[in-house]
């Protein structure tokens, strides 16, 4: 294994990563699958069946709209694609 490539490796599992979510968002489920596609960890969270979770989303964001996505503690409202590779330093072909 190239060295580039561990370093992307042991960075890619020291994230933190929750993606706050509904089954029926559709856009939750394609940050899911973007996330398993690019083999990083994260902690889905149902909002929809959770309420602490729910309020503590609308405490910290000011909003109930989902996907909220909390990479190291940085929130992302949306499947914003440009700012998730930037926290998570993936790159794109």
């Amino acid at each position: 294994m190239a060295e580039a490539e561990k370093t992307r490796t042991a960075k890619k599992k020291k994230n933190r990563v929750i993606v706050f979510s509904t089954p029926t968002c559709s856009y939750c489920n394609m940050a899911k699958q973007y996330f398993r596609r690019n083999k990083i960890r994260f902690k889905d969270v149902d909002v929809s069946r959770d309420e602490a979770a729910a309020r503590d989303l609308v405490r910290r964001t000011g909003q109930m709209g989902v996907p909220v996505i909390d990479i190291n503690g940085k929130l992302i409202v949306g499947f914003d694609k440009p700012q998730i590779n930037r926290l998570l330093d993936i790159k794109e072909n």
